[in-house]
């Protein structure tokens, strides 16, 4: 028995410790294969190895088109915002793909304080701080002195002599032109 069992040792192979068994190795796991693939500069299409025209303008700036298709209306000068087909347009109208979680959301606008023309920023949050009974106690007051001041005014005012309209020192009414109504009239320029 021994021998045997030295010899079927040597028929397995070989394998480190950290790959795990050979034995219990599942045969359908595959590796996903990494493609390199460049874009098309008209239609941003993918272009795939093997695939594809390269057009070298004359400031050095290199174009990848994936067809003669795609480079005739690059060199047209057709945009490829105006083609439906195109990714451009797609982008253009909202066509496609759409994230829920991309979609901006309408921010709501924060509460934002100024001081205001007589006030403080501080008197303002000072205001809000009293009490509303208080609050209203105070602006009471502030209308009574307010109105106290506004008739105080009107007494003072009231010993002016008041106007009156007199019609007879204008005298009677002349028309614009200065003369006798349908008269020559002078326009600068005729003679």
């Amino acid at each position: 028995f021994g021998s045997s069992a030295a010899a079927n040792r040597r028929l397995k192979p070989t394998i480190p410790l950290d790959w795990g068994c050979w034995r219990y190795r599942h045969p359908r796991v595959s590796v996903a294969m990494v493609i390199k693939t460049d874009q098309c500069s008209y239609t941003e299409y993918r272009i795939y190895p093997g695939h594809g025209q390269k057009f070298v303008a004359k400031d050095a700036k290199v174009s990848f088109f994936i067809n003669a298709k795609a480079d005739s209306l690059f060199h047209q000068r057709i945009k490829p915002v105006k083609l439906r087909w195109t990714q451009a347009w797609r982008r253009m109208n909202k066509k496609g793909k759409v994230d829920e979680g991309s979609k901006k959301k309408a921010r709501k606008a924060q509460k934002f304080q100024k001081a205001i023309v007589g006030m403080s920023l501080d008197d303002i949050k000072k205001k809000k701080a009293q009490r509303p009974e208080l609050r209203a106690q105070r602006e009471k007051e502030a209308k009574e002195a307010k109105a106290k001041a506004a008739s105080q005014k009107k007494t003072a005012a009231k010993p002016a002599v008041p106007k009156t309209k007199a019609k007879a020192d204008k005298g009677p009414k002349v028309p614009k032109g200065g003369g006798a109504g349908g008269g020559a009239k002078n326009f600068k320029g005729k003679k």
